[in-house]
């Protein structure tokens, strides 16, 4: 997951850490040592670009961390000047209104990535939120007791036509728009029946 980054990129390393509520604080990958480090600093410290990432669902880049004074992060700031990193690069990874965790990447080579590689980046954001999105649920579902499936075919029926509206709302496809469904339905303990009666009955709209 972590290599994704790296060849497309013009950075050094990468790592990609889950959090925000659905699991608790988790390092997914790291390409390197010092991708690694940076990841465990930042959360051993509970500040840096990740966090603000998060918070705010935007990236965050510092093109020129050896050159600039780290005002938002003074502690992590410090403890990166003791470092040959140069420029960081933070990508969230969210799902409509689920947020997954962030992508860190790092450089030894000062500066700004380009539009394109910008692109190429927040692309690749995208996909691993997705992929990570669908490995949690699997995980956490099987883990789960639930009560039996209701396999009636107005609730199969019900639950398409949601689909088919969650996916115009997000401009996603059918597999995306289920899997968005499945996610609310578990942080909010409901069942996937329920939360397709709420996207028919428009009490619940998915956002993109």
């Amino acid at each position: 997951m972590c290599a994704r980054f790296v060849s497309a990129l013009p950075i050094t390393g990468a790592a990609v850490s889950v959090f925000g509520g659905m699991v608790p604080e988790t390092s997914i990958c790291a390409s390197d040592v010092m991708a690694a480090r940076l990841d465990e600093m930042q959360f051993d410290l509970g500040e840096g670009p990740r966090w603000d990432s998060a918070s705010s669902r935007l990236p965050v880049h510092e093109t020129h961390v050896q050159h600039s004074t780290h005002q938002n992060w003074p502690m992590f700031g410090a403890a990166l000047k003791q470092t040959e990193v140069a420029a960081l690069f933070v990508y969230p990874l969210s799902v409509a209104a689920l947020d997954v965790g962030v992508v860190e990447l790092y450089s030894l080579r000062p500066g700004p990535l380009s539009a394109r590689d910008n692109a190429i980046a927040q692309a690749l954001a995208s996909e691993t939120a997705w992929t990570l999105l669908d490995h949690l649920l699997s995980m956490q579902e099987a883990a789960r007791t639930t009560e039996p499936r209701d396999n009636a075919p107005l609730s199969r029926r019900e639950i398409h036509q949601a689909t088919g509206m969650v996916l115009v709302q997000l401009g996603s496809n059918a597999t995306e728009a289920l899997l968005v469904m499945r996610a609310h339905a578990f942080s909010h303990d409901k069942s996937l029946r329920d939360v397709a009666g709420d996207v028919v009955e428009r009490r619940l709209v998915f956002a993109a």
